[in-house]
């Protein structure tokens, strides 16, 4: 994740806090040090890093705080909210025609992934809105930018529209606008041309297009990894064309993630989502507030839950819940698990979304080799139907059976089932309200302790506000 170190960093600055009985102003002036390094490691921008620090500090020194029971808890609650506030405060959603179709338009300069993400856009849509979108191909500069959208409309069963290279853009996107409102897609995207930077050429064509479309949303694309040249090219966008919103991509790679800390402060525009990884469906919406609690440690269970929830339906989640109960759990369940859970992601960035588990020593370096996941299967998949329903009947000889037929070592075979029958134990216990020994103390005090209790406060709050909201839609 891109804020790894700065995560990290802020943690352990918060931590020593956790350490003292009682706290001076000193103490704080001594965190406030460390955290404005770690935002500026990070890239972060520094005027918006001098105002951070002086809002915290201003609400941290004050005796309403220093003299509470648990002051701690209180300045990591002032940090936490202040980081939203930089952050963007509240969830931007996507601006909507009352007609349609939304007509998006993406900008943004070469190479920071735009057109892939018009594609991840599309079928974000797609599956979440059953929307019926249509994807422009106004790039005309760089031809192989046709055939990847084509390529991805493929992939996605989402029509492209195109006339090739040898027509303006503005009359493409003209033609493919008259397309859209004849077929009824409710969801257009005009994939624009990028520069390697920004000029007067670029930016006029950009502006025709705006003209000619009337665009609901003009979204950004910046490269998470160019740090505070992401910021500059926001500030010339929004200034030349006044764009609606940002995309952040590439925030899964090893960037120090500044630039997304910066943007809002700075253009006052929100990210409305972000690139996580390399497939179609490597897209998130924009939290702040979520994306704040990931950096400091509090987890996010909300995505977490989101995640599950798209990968799980209600009916299959029951079933599982009833299998665990009656301890009828069996193989063939641990391999549609198994494939569930990778779904979602990898797995180290799940289990950093619990709360309190990024403070387990040693889970930064956690990672999960996605080849160990397929020996797994491969021992499974070795099994006769009768045995991966009855896991019991495995005895040394089924078991070195196993091993021959997958390839691996039967020691590698016992340590695989062990670890069905350990996960299989501690579901049963937790579908009986049990924890299982240990598990709190796992969860950095967990969720009976200070930021496990201050994460779930939170998520259900937001619960609650979303709720409200939807409530008050429906009326």
């Amino acid at each position: 994740m891109a804020f790894e170190n700065l995560s990290e960093r802020l943690q352990a600055a918060m931590s020593k806090l956790r350490r003292k009985g009682t706290i001076k102003e000193a103490d704080v002036k001594e965190m406030m040090r460390e955290i404005r390094l770690a935002l500026l490691e990070a890239d972060v921008n520094l005027q918006v890093v001098r105002q951070f620090t002086k809002r915290v500090s201003e609400r941290a020194v004050g005796a309403e705080v220093l003299e509470t029971l648990n002051p701690t808890q209180q300045i990591v609650k002032i940090v936490d909210e202040e980081l939203t506030k930089v952050l963007g405060s509240e969830t931007a959603e996507l601006n909507k025609s009352p007609k349609i179709p939304t007509i998006i338009m993406m900008v943004g300069l070469q190479g920071a992934g735009k057109t892939t993400f018009v594609g991840k856009l599309a079928n974000y849509l797609k599956k979440n809105e059953k929307a019926r979108p249509l994807m422009i191909a106004g790039d005309v500069y760089r031809p192989a930018a046709i055939d990847q959208l084509k390529v991805l409309g493929h992939q996605l069963d989402v029509p492209v529209f195109d006339m090739g290279t040898d027509h303006s853009p503005v009359e493409i996107v003209r033609q493919g606008l008259a397309v859209a409102k004849e077929n009824r897609n409710d969801y257009v995207f005009i994939d624009t041309a990028g520069r390697l930077h920004i000029d007067e050429t670029l930016m006029n064509e950009l502006k025709e297009i705006q003209e000619l479309a009337q665009p609901d949303e003009i979204l950004l694309t910046v490269d998470a990894m160019t740090g505070q040249d992401a910021v500059t090219v926001a500030e010339s966008f929004n200034e030349q064309l006044g764009i609606t919103g940002v995309v952040v991509t590439k925030l899964d790679g090893d960037t120090r993630g500044g630039a997304a800390l910066s943007i809002r402060a700075v253009t006052g525009k929100p990210i409305k989502f972000t690139g996580t990884g390399e497939k179609l469906t490597d897209i998130e919406v924009f939290h702040p507030d979520r994306m704040s609690s990931r950096i400091l440690g509090m987890g996010d269970m909300l995505t977490l839950i989101e995640k599950a929830q798209q990968e799980y339906d209600e009916k299959k989640a029951e079933e599982l819940a009833r299998k665990m109960k009656e301890d009828s759990f069996d193989f063939n369940d641990f391999i549609e698990q198994l494939d569930q859970v990778m779904n979602m992601g990898p797995l180290e960035d799940l289990i950093k979304m619990m709360p309190g588990m990024s403070n387990v020593p040693g889970i930064d370096k956690l990672q999960v080799d996605p080849k160990d996941v397929a020996r797994k299967k491969a021992m499974v998949f070795s099994m006769t139907p009768e045995e991966r329903e009855n896991p019991d009947l495995l005895n040394p000889s089924r078991r070195r059976r196993i091993a021959a037929g997958s390839g691996n070592s039967v020691v590698e075979v016992n340590r695989m089932i062990k670890s069905f029958n350990e996960s299989r134990k501690m579901m049963q216990q937790m579908t009986k309200g049990n924890m299982p020994a240990g598990f709190d103390q796992m969860m950095g005090g967990g969720v009976k302790g200070k930021l496990g209790k201050m994460a779930m406060n939170k998520m259900v709050r937001k619960q609650k506000k979303n709720k409200k909201k939807r409530n008050k839609k429906k009326r």
